[in-house]
């Protein structure tokens, strides 16, 4: 089969073994020549690249729909990447930048696609590139980068993330076990109400609930950090993780104004971890250019994995039908939060 025609089946099969099952391409062909198929990871890599180019419209389609939400949460992942520029065979450190909407729960809306771009730096204005004109609330931990966004973007609310906040108190419970625990007891209350709600089915009505029942917890938590904070000496764990919560606690209150709003950003967080366990097998991106395909793939098969559908045969049909469409046609059907499988079929590679 060198350098011949591949069918639908066996791209969606080589896409979906690397993007999910985490198999890099030398390994596929290994696999293939097992099976009698000998086919090169060169052109593996061809055929994938124009797969690629067939489903990028779909994309970037994706990622009008999220943004056009008003609600997203953004983070990113780094990624090592030969660089040609380099010598020695050294590698550089590429980004891949996240967009997803969380769903409500059991009674909100349903969750989002996940959009997935490559950039070789982690720039403030690469945040910019990545979220264009959005309005709305923007949902990330604390990097600078998005604050530098929503101090340019005034119709932009900036929420921050209740984990990372967390995350610091566990960290410093190792140093100060008791006092640590004090301020995880008044998150996890937080925690606690929205567990309640969502076994509820509360919906539009949580901003107010939040109003209401995150004042107390609220007000003793600030009030214990900023005692904490002039205490403990800034550089310690406790110190550290005082000075992040209330330096974000703007930020933090934010989900008091919003329904729609969860507490942190795991939902994105979870959505990145395919592409990092990905890069523990096939270590790296082979090229610069090679990041912007595996955002493309990246997009789709996570998608998939959300909607509970099988990203192998979402791949298939998707590039049996798209050669067919033009530009006039809608794509929305094609899209992984709409997709739905048409009649099943035995799998194969064919």
């Amino acid at each position: 089969m060198s350098g011949g025609f591949a069918s639908a089946g066996l791209i969606a099969w080589a896409l979906t073994a690397k993007y999910c099952d985490h198999l890099p391409l030398y390994r596929q062909e290994k696999m293939l020549a097992r099976w009698g198929a000998p086919i090169s990871r060169q052109n593996l890599s061809e055929w994938a690249g124009a797969a690629t180019a067939l489903l990028e419209p779909l994309v970037k389609r994706m990622k009008q729909f999220l943004l056009a939400t008003g609600y997203v949460q953004a983070d990113e992942a780094p990624i090592r990447c030969n660089d040609p520029n380099l010598r020695d065979g050294k590698t550089t450190t590429g980004w891949l930048w996240a967009l997803s909407r969380p769903g409500g729960g059991k009674c909100g809306s349903a969750p989002g696609d996940v959009v997935f771009e490559w950039r070789l730096s982690r720039r403030h204005d690469e945040a910019e590139r990545l979220l264009g004109d959005f309005r709305g609330v923007l949902h990330s931990d604390g990097y600078e980068a998005y604050a530098a966004y929503v101090r340019a973007h005034p119709q932009v609310e900036w929420a921050g993330c209740w984990a990372h906040a967390r995350r610091r108190f566990f960290e410093a419970a190792s140093e100060r076990p008791r006092t640590a625990e004090r301020v995880l007891r008044l998150i996890g209350q937080l925690y606690a109400f929205e567990r309640a709600w969502d076994e509820a089915e509360v919906g539009a009505q949580r901003a107010a609930l939040r109003q209401e029942h995150f004042a107390r917890p609220l007000f003793r938590l600030r009030r214990l950090a900023s005692a904490l904070q002039a205490r403990v000496l800034p550089k310690s764990e406790l110190g550290r993780a005082c000075a992040y919560l209330l330096g974000h606690w703007t930020q933090l209150t934010t989900h008091l104004r919003h329904s729609q709003t969860k507490l942190d950003t795991n939902a994105v967080e979870n959505a990145i971890r395919p592409s990092k366990l990905g890069a523990k097998n096939w270590l790296f991106v082979g090229h610069p250019a090679a990041g912007g395909r595996a955002a493309v793939i990246y997009s789709l098969v996570v998608s998939c994995q959300r909607h509970g559908h099988n990203p192998h045969d979402y791949l298939r049909d998707v590039l049996l039908r798209l050669p067919a469409m033009t530009t006039a046609d809608d794509l929305r059907p094609l899209l992984p939060a709409a997709w739905k499988p048409r009649t099943p079929t035995k799998s194969s590679l064919s």
